[in-house]
């Protein structure tokens, strides 16, 4: 409001579709339907408030990709590559490398 803006304080909606956030150790953060706000302040950096459906992922080397080619026998790459097409859903990534 009023308040804020006198203070130097500008907050904007951003309209975002999902915020992943990729730790260190490997494993995601994934915020579905997120609502994002940013927020400048003079003299700082921008900040980010996030809010929504909020899930996590593992990390390890490979991933999703891993666990595709742990239960089907198929290599890294096909496990990436049914990855992509099923766009990241892991029981349907199992099931394209499967033939089904």
């Amino acid at each position: 409001g009023k308040l804020m803006a006198q203070m130097g304080i500008k907050s904007e909606e951003i309209d975002a579709e999902r915020v992943v956030i990729e730790k260190r150790d490997g494993s995601k953060i994934i915020v579905k339907n997120p609502s994002v706000t940013k927020v400048s302040m003079k003299g700082q950096s921008p900040t980010l408030q996030v809010a929504g459906e909020i899930t996590e992922e593992a990390g390890g080397e490979g991933g999703d990709a891993e666990i595709v080619a742990k239960e089907t026998g198929c290599t890294i790459e096909q496990a990436e590559k049914a990855l992509k097409e099923s766009g990241g859903d892991l029981a349907q990534a199992i099931i394209k490398v499967q033939g089904g």
